[in-house]
């Protein structure tokens, strides 16, 4: 998959609602358009590998994914001397429906729904150049897409209008339920493990594809955001036994760039400075950004408009003497003054980094670990999930559906890994008799072990609405804020809705 996605089509490239008479009905016989595409298997998988694209573009994963749930979480704070107003407003949760960043990744993930259900409804058209497993490969992927698409969505927007076909007029869809979304995801899920190969069966330019434990793993993940861990604990059970998945030795494999793909990797978008755009700013369609712009954002001795927060930091355990240690995972997830880089040729001064110098960097995905300056050509993948995450969420539904015995074989495996190698639960700080205690215990594994990794915002969200968080750790927190604004766009130009379908607490304009 780390190959350039061809992206054959104009009207994979239209928005939701940017159709018209005139391209529904073309009239040019010689342009390839959807009557006369997808007739073989190499369009049709030219067509799910515009949906895969469409992750790699700036308002996703490219750019705006990782802005919008760091800033929404507790994790991060501002670095440089003045963050841009749009995510200002997300980190100081006082953002509306206008808010650009909201919107992004909104559109963004709609564009994924609209690509996938193209493939999905055109995929028996291909009767060409096409085996049964292509087909049904593809189609699994595509339903894994949407399925991800529609969990990003409704988890933070809550009732959504629910495209289950490609838009194919100006009008939109009226809000669903909730149930009704989760209805599909599931169901998307479930043809996506019935269709999808097992990791190890995907070789060469395949790697990177969705596979049968990414799409196991993600229905883990919804079910848990429910609060239905019974639910989800088949699905993880599936991961943890298949025998694809383990823990590597060294941490910061998970985050550089030769090391992609690994045994620890369940699954992530793919990135390559080989396929690059020169650092443009508009990924996709013409622009193909197959770079992320990751490095550039928060790295120490670039803009640094992202920083780990005080309180993440301080959540690190430090001992001071004694027969425990400090957790080496905060040396490996942040760079300070002093710190080397470059390949150890060069040593971060406070000459080089923006903002308040006593307050560490972010050192995860950036590039700057073998070169000495980061640009916005970073091919660092983005692993979207890991089976360090999975492992914490098996002892997580293992405590709530069993007992704080039963999560720990599991949350230890996490702090056992090679250069890590953590003292056991429970600890002294940690003691994990009770159901609360092992509760806590994970909820800070999952903070230290997961930081900076677009996790931290949906685990406060549901520890929130299930009630089983210690305190509120977001200190500008508004009730409303626990679901996003529909983007006033969508709004304005969607004619089944209007401004009675807002979230609460946010005004209609």
């Amino acid at each position: 998959m780390k190959t350039k996605s061809i992206l054959t089509l104009l009207f994979l490239l239209v928005g939701i609602v940017s159709c018209d008479e005139e391209i529904l009905s073309p009239v040019n016989p010689n342009q390839l358009g959807i009557e006369t595409f997808y007739r073989t298997g190499p369009q049709l998988e030219a067509a799910v590998n515009s949906v895969y694209a469409g992750l790699q573009a700036n308002n996703l994963y490219n750019r705006e994914y990782f802005f919008l749930h760091d800033l929404l979480s507790d994790d991060c704070d501002t670095g440089g001397p003045q963050l841009e107003g749009a995510r200002a407003q997300v980190l100081n949760h006082v953002f509306d429906a206008s808010n650009p960043l909201v919107t992004a990744n909104w559109r963004g993930w709609y564009r994924i729904v609209h690509r996938a259900n193209l493939v999905l409804e055109n995929a028996p058209n291909a009767v060409e150049e096409i085996t049964d497993a292509l087909r049904n490969r593809i189609i699994g992927e595509a339903h894994f897409l949407r399925a991800l698409a529609n969990f990003e969505l409704v988890s933070l927007w809550g009732p959504i209008p629910l495209m289950i076909s490609s838009a194919s007029s100006p009008d939109g869809e009226p809000r669903s339920s909730e149930e009704e979304v989760y209805q599909l995801v599931f169901s998307d899920l479930q043809t996506a493990i019935a269709n999808l190969p097992l990791k190890s069966e995907l070789t060469g330019a395949n790697v990177g594809r969705a596979t049968r434990g990414a799409a196991q793993a993600l229905a883990a993940k919804a079910h848990m955001f429910r609060g239905n861990f019974a639910a989800a604990k088949p699905f993880l059970e599936a991961v943890i036994s298949s025998g694809q998945y383990a823990l590597v030795d060294r941490y910061l494999d998970n985050f550089e760039e030769e090391n992609e793909n690994n045994s620890e990797s369940v699954w992530e978008v793919q990135f390559s400075q080989a396929f690059g755009n020169a650092g443009g700013w508009n990924a996709d369609g013409s622009n193909i950004a197959e770079v992320t712009f990751r490095g550039q954002e928060y790295g120490p001795n670039a803009w640094r408009n992202v920083i780990p927060s005080s309180g993440l930091v301080a959540e690190f355990e430090t001992v001071a003497g004694g027969a425990a240690k400090d957790d080496p995972r905060g040396r490996y997830s942040f760079f300070r003054i002093g710190d080397t880089f470059n390949n150890g040729q060069s040593v971060l001064s406070a000459a080089q980094v923006q903002g308040n110098i006593e307050r560490p960097s972010w050192r995860k995905y950036q590039v700057i670990y073998k070169r000495p300056n980061e640009d916005t050509q970073s091919g660092i993948n983005f692993r979207v999930i890991r089976y360090a995450d999975v492992l914490l969420m098996m002892a997580e539904v293992e405590n709530e559906t069993v007992g704080p015995a039963a999560a720990l074989q599991y949350i230890n495996q996490v702090r056992a890994r090679a250069d890590v190698d953590m003292p056991p639960y429970p600890t002294a700080q940690y003691p994990t008799s009770t159901q609360a205690e092992m509760r806590r215990a994970i909820q800070h594994e999952r903070r230290v072990e997961l930081s900076g990794e677009q996790v931290r915002n949906r685990d406060i969200r549901r520890w929130r609405r299930q009630g089983v968080l210690p305190s509120e750790p977001i200190a500008v927190f508004r009730p409303h804020n626990d679901l996003l604004p529909l983007p006033q766009v969508e709004i304005d130009n969607n004619t089944a809705l209007s401004g009675a379908d807002q979230n609460t607490g946010y005004t209609a304009e």
